[in-house]
């Protein structure tokens, strides 16, 4: 008989949902109140992505948004359900897949080497950001009458910057120094 290797999610990845969804759903939580609140959700989605890789940073991401889809408040400010998705910042909650997507592809293929984990999660957000302003310009449009490019990004990304390379940074130090730990 011919032993083929099937990489099943076992109970340990489970385990690993659990924990990066608990994770994900306390950075989300935390926000800093300043004119735009900040919150700690990009460097949760870094981290969980850097630490676990591809298939199971992803499948958490998407747990994370199920469950915040049907009603779990594990959005930010404690929101759940389907209308933040579909609201103006619901863009960015899906953009955090692709952020994952890209992280723990980048982590997985040149084995978590700190530069390509760093350069990575930069590519990471920048796709994020341009996933859910894209979003937000849309509901926005819908609703108001349409701002300028200049105008959307001096509200949903231009402030966020600073924060998120800081988040980074940090995100990277931990990917580091917990990547061992995780098997």
């Amino acid at each position: 008989m011919e032993e083929t290797k099937t990489k099943k999610f076992k109970t340990l990845d489970l385990a690993y949902t659990g924990l990066s969804v608990a994770l994900l759903a306390v950075c989300s939580w935390i926000s800093i109140p300043l004119a735009v609140p900040i919150t700690l959700q990009t460097l949760g989605v870094c981290l969980v992505a850097g630490l676990f890789g591809l298939k199971r940073g992803t499948v958490s991401l998407l747990a994370y948004i199920l469950l915040g889809a049907v009603g779990v408040p594990l959005f930010s400010n404690f929101k759940g359900g389907i209308g933040v998705l579909l609201g103006s910042t619901g863009g960015y909650i899906i953009g955090f897949v692709f952020t994952s997507l890209i992280v723990g592809f980048a982590c997985e293929k040149w084995r978590g080497k700190p530069w390509v984990t760093a350069v990575s999660m930069i590519v990471g957000v920048l796709v994020c950001y341009a996933f859910g302003t894209a979003w937000f310009a849309l509901v926005y449009a819908k609703k108001n009458t349409p701002a300028s490019l200049v105008t959307i990004l001096g509200w949903c990304v231009f402030p966020f910057i600073p924060f998120d390379i800081i988040k980074i940074i940090v995100a990277s130090l931990l990917t580091k120094r917990l990547k061992r730990y995780v098997k």
